[in-house]
């Protein structure tokens, strides 16, 4: 049956009536001035007004002040340019003063000449959708808020440690200058190495910190030797591991303009994560070249690979696998940080025989970012999000 023989139907006619009166949402109908000409029950009901009251309003009238400068600005031009919109955000001001949150769809019957005729509206009640909203938003700006403050602490908490650690470190040197028996001279050693990867610790967790705060990695460019910082970072790893060997092929034969500092850094956080997962009788292999237009670091050791899970989250701080608990799950995080600071990479293969990750970053590609003076400064802000191709995963450190 065709809906013009419902219509004949007095019942079918009396159904219909009824649908669009009592409908699960409100129908209105503007004019070419829009002015309300029609409104169903449903929305008199919610609003508070009589169908009559309601004919003859603007429907900007029915908004509050906020609602109809933005009404105006935004929802009305997009209408008579696309001719409809759907699920606005409004609020209608009810007959008692009181406000009703809704979305709205609307849509504008033309003639064939594109004369407009009137415009439909359907409002749909979003009371519970908008208060769990708002919910959502006051939970997430509390949690934003906690964690801002947390990491904010742990800023402060290591940058305070540093003082009395630099402290603890100098009356070592200076105990270590003076005659001792060979036993004491180890407890000194013991000691000597402890602060110096409490250093690295406090290093990592202000340079997380910085990061997720905004500051970021900061760069000191520059176009000292790298070598010799390389061979003086494995002579301090070799303090705090007495007991480990290392087997180093440091070949720097051009220029690396790179912050010597960081890259120190990244290399004693890839030598401390060898040290702490490789096997204890095996020496741990650290070489570093330019040649191919590229500098390239590598650090490896013999031991356990790294498992697949672990892989996946290699780089993601605070992630350490199930190798060890040892350290804060930093080191690696930092490391690769850094490598991209230096628009390099850091990557990682790891298989029954090594575990080996490589440092690359084009001999050019600082070069193309400074301005011409060492000491040049560069902040890379950190995401904590892992590039892309790169793997995931613990770290030792």
């Amino acid at each position: 049956m065709r809906l013009s023989d419902l219509m004949r139907d007095p019942d079918a006619a009396e159904d219909l009536e009824d649908l669009y009166e009592n409908a699960p949402c409100g129908y209105l109908s503007l004019g070419t001035d829009a002015r309300i000409v029609k409104a169903n029950r449903t929305l008199a009901t919610w609003t508070g007004f009589t169908p009559d009251e309601l004919v003859g309003k603007r429907f900007h009238d029915l908004l509050n002040v906020a609602g109809r400068i933005f009404y105006e600005t935004h929802f009305a031009p997009l209408l008579r340019m696309q001719g409809f919109f759907h699920e606005v955000a409004l609020d209608l001001q009810t007959a008692d003063g009181g406000r009703l949150p809704v979305l709205a769809n609307a849509v504008e019957r033309r003639d064939p000449d594109g004369a407009l005729i009137f415009t439909r509206v359907t409002i749909f009640q979003a009371v519970v959708r908008r208060r769990h909203e708002r919910e959502l938003e006051e939970r997430l700006h509390a949690e934003r808020t906690l964690g801002e403050l947390r990491e904010q602490f742990i800023a402060v908490l290591g940058h305070d440690l540093r003082n009395p650690l630099a402290a603890i470190s100098s009356g070592l040197r200076i105990l270590a200058q003076e005659e001792q028996t060979a036993k004491s001279k180890k407890v000194i050693g013991l000691m000597q190495g402890s602060a110096l990867r409490m250093f690295g610790l406090i290093d990592n967790v202000l340079d997380f910190a910085r990061g997720r705060l905004g500051g970021g990695i900061t760069l000191r460019l520059s176009h000292e030797a790298l070598g010799p910082v390389l061979e003086h970072v494995v002579e301090e790893l070799q303090t705090a591991y007495p007991e480990r060997a290392v087997e180093k092929a440091i070949v720097i034969t051009q220029q690396v303009l790179c912050d010597q500092a960081r890259i120190a850094q990244l290399a004693s956080n890839l030598l401390g994560n060898a040290f702490t997962h490789g096997a204890a009788e095996l020496p741990v292999k650290i070489a570093a070249t330019t040649e191919d237009g590229m500098f390239k670091l590598c650090v490896s050791n013999a031991g356990p690979p790294i498992p697949p899970e672990a892989m996946k989250q290699l780089f993601q701080p605070f992630q350490r696998g199930d190798r060890s608990s040892e350290g804060l799950g930093l080191g690696l995080h930092i490391a690769s940080e850094i490598a991209k600071a230096h628009d390099g990479s850091l990557t990682v293969r790891s298989d029954a025989n090594e575990t080996c990750f490589t440092f690359e970053m084009p001999l050019t590609a600082m070069a193309e970012r400074q301005d011409g003076r060492d000491g040049f400064v560069r902040s890379s802000a950190t995401s904590g999000a892992p590039s892309s191709g790169t793997p995931q995963g613990t770290s030792g450190a």
